[in-house]
């Protein structure tokens, strides 16, 4: 019988076997997980799950006896060592090796830390990717106390968000000329500033972190500036990194994470890849998604490919974070853009900047306006390009751009 091994208990990993099984696949699926609760939702953690407003049985993406009625084996707080792709077989972390016929590595991300020389282990220091790190940091959020967020992405803004409604007093740096500069205009980034600064974050913009202070437990920041901040403690969110260490034990190729083709599949064919630990084939690029969306949608087409079929992974990229009362809603991938059109709703607060690469529309940030983001997804998704004047033009009926 033939047996398919899945390392990565999270959003890729709890996808991927539910719709194998569901496929009609008969044959044996372990998944493995390092963490000690079933499969859970990450993107609650720095939100609804940090401000109290979701209990963790919530965050379960099946219930727990799950696994067992679909004949899935469940292996959690367990860790995968080694692989060895010749004899088929895995190695975990106490010695058992386990033989497989298909291998799946949704392995995610890690976050990127501070180095220990600028206070980055010092207690009080926090990182958010998952539910321990959620619980550790969730009894710091107490009204009245200081809290540095070092990062201006999106986990930062969202633990800036938390912090600042649960009464904290905030201040939030980021390095690069302005927040969210990696990932979107300045337009979406003057969005977000306003926003957070109406709450009484203050973020200060162009400036890094010297380093942490502190003996054993974090005090204060010393800023790259040269202003010296007392704090209580401090959220790390600085980005994430593939993880891809059993990637390159198994001798896969690696570009920029785990390398795979339209279908999923590694430099092995007997290895597969999904989530935020492989690259998809977009556009005649190679990129890694960071996305939930993502995660589901490659990890259920590799689904497909192991059950049989040679269903090519064709990216459709969505994302969404919620700060406050906004909820941003982003369709495609501003990749190369040149141009941000911006459209104005009738409300305060609602805003959508459509991106374009000369003449064609590449993505879409909607705040707080989910009609127009389905309008720009469905367009992008068409390969349909509006006239950008029409996007401006607040005479223009959007839902009229999606006829033929």
């Amino acid at each position: 019988m033939s047996h398919v091994v899945v390392v990565g208990a999270g959003q890729a990993g709890a996808s991927l076997v539910a719709k194998l099984r569901s496929s009609g696949f008969d044959g044996a699926i372990t998944l493995i997980g390092g963490e000690k609760v079933p499969p859970y939702q990450r993107p609650p953690l720095s939100k609804a799950y940090l401000l109290g407003d979701m209990t963790e049985e919530r965050l379960y993406l099946r219930p727990a006896d799950y696994y067992a009625d679909n004949d899935i084996t469940l292996r959690l707080n367990s860790w995968v060592s080694g692989v060895d792709a010749k004899a088929k077989t895995i190695t975990l972390g106490g010695g058992e090796t386990l033989d497989y016929d298909q291998l799946v590595l949704t392995t995610g991300a890690t976050p990127r830390k501070l180095p220990a020389s600028v206070g980055g282990t010092l207690e009080g220091v926090f990182t958010v990717r998952d539910l321990d790190d959620a619980n550790a940091m969730a009894p710091a959020f107490t009204a009245g106390k200081r809290v540095l967020i070092i990062g201006g992405g999106y986990i930062g803004l969202e633990a800036a968000a938390v912090a600042a409604k649960r009464g904290l007093k905030v201040t939030l740096v980021e390095m690069a000329d302005r927040i969210l500069q990696r990932v979107a205009a300045p337009e979406t980034s003057d969005y977000f500033r306003a926003l957070h600064q109406a709450h009484g974050v203050d973020i200060l913009e162009g400036v890094g972190l010297e380093t942490l202070l502190g003996d054993t437990h974090v005090t204060g920041a010393k800023l790259t500036d040269g202003t010296v901040l007392d704090i209580d403690f401090a959220v790390v969110g600085v980005g994430i990194a593939p993880a891809t260490d059993l990637a390159e034990k198994a001798g896969v190729d690696i570009n920029i994470a785990i390398l795979t083709d339209e279908h999923g599949r590694t430099s092995d064919p007997s290895i597969w890849a999904a989530g935020d630990c492989a690259t998809v084939p977009f556009h005649g690029q190679t990129i890694r998604i960071e996305s939930v969306g993502n995660a589901i949608d490659q990890a259920e087409c590799v689904a497909l490919n192991i059950a049989g079929q040679e269903t090519p992974y064709i990216p459709k990229p969505w994302f969404w974070s919620d700060q406050y009362d906004c909820k941003l809603q982003i369709a495609g991938l501003n990749i190369g853009y040149t141009d941000v059109y911006v459209r104005k709703g009738d409300a305060a607060g609602v805003q959508s900047n459509w991106y374009y690469n000369g003449d064609t529309l590449l993505a879409v940030d909607a705040m707080n306006d989910p009609r127009n983001y389905m309008i720009g997804k469905r367009l992008i998704e068409a390969g349909r390009s509006p006239d950008p004047a029409l996007i401006t033009d607040p005479a223009t009926d959007m839902k009229a751009l999606l006829k033929p």
